[in-house]
């Protein structure tokens, strides 16, 4: 993952994240495009409706992170990614498509994609992938190898030592997410958002928000219960703790 340049300005414009948004349903683009636009400190530079504006777009703007669908009208999405490099590019590619077929996946796996988000999708589960994406870019630029303990834990995209400063999504605290992890923990069965919410006094928003984040992580697990009308609800269960969780044990400072 590459750092995005800057030209002396102001820290913000350092530490933002470019994004190209290729769809070839301009609607779709629009929509994606307001999502990320969504979530700091990620910044839109430019649409592309193609397999080669998307190659022209990127030699020209830079970006660091492309969310490219594969149904495009002139090149399937992965053949994008190898002229890229050939090209000397080296951002970052996250695929958005509703491609399931496995060795789609196999293969987007294998050109080195940072993330495959499935279509159709909401802005909490892209949230959610791009905010990962920004604590393993942050963590591989921060990145000192010095052992092979160092190497491994970049390729495992683990976090720091536990006894370092807890990484989480800007935003975050660590008491709320410490609370909603034991709230989680301590549930029979699962927990909405709504129901955490009023176990925790957060909002239910915030609530789902961190769900989703130990979702992304691997702590907790989701589920959908569909009603008798509107959308399906999401349900959360504890899976236990994973390597690179970002919190401490309970109680430490």
């Amino acid at each position: 993952m590459k750092g995005t340049s800057g030209t002396g300005g102001a820290r913000a414009a350092v530490d933002a994240i470019g994004v190209l948004v290729v769809d070839d349903d301009f609607m779709v683009a629009r929509v994606h495009r307001a999502y990320v636009e969504r979530v700091e400190p990620f910044r839109v530079v430019g649409v592309a409706g193609t397999g080669e504006q998307a190659l022209a777009a990127v030699g020209e703007l830079r970006p660091d992170l492309i969310l490219l669908d594969l149904y495009l009208p002139d090149l399937f999405g992965l053949d994008v990614i190898p002229r890229l490099r050939a090209a000397g590019h080296d951002c970052d590619v996250m695929v958005i498509s509703a491609a399931r077929e496995a060795d789609t996946v196999r293969g987007a796996v294998r050109h080195g994609v940072v993330d495959y988000l499935l279509k159709p999708f909401d802005f909490e589960d892209l949230r959610a992938r791009l905010e990962r994406y920004a604590v393993q870019r942050g963590r591989l630029l921060g990145t000192v190898v010095r052992s092979q303990a160092d190497v491994d834990r970049v390729l495992a995209g683990a976090a720091a030592p536990v006894a370092a400063v807890p990484v989480l999504p800007k935003g975050m605290s660590v008491e709320t997410a410490e609370l909603v992890e034991r709230t989680l923990r301590d549930a029979e069965g699962t927990l909405s958002a709504s129901e955490c919410a009023a176990l925790t006094g957060v909002s239910r928003v915030s609530a789902r928000r961190y769900l989703e984040y130990f979702h992304t992580v691997g702590t907790a697990e989701v589920s959908l219960r569909y009603g008798v009308a509107g959308r399906p609800e999401r349900r959360y269960r504890f899976r236990g703790a994973v390597t690179g969780l970002a919190l401490p044990p309970a109680g430490r400072p």
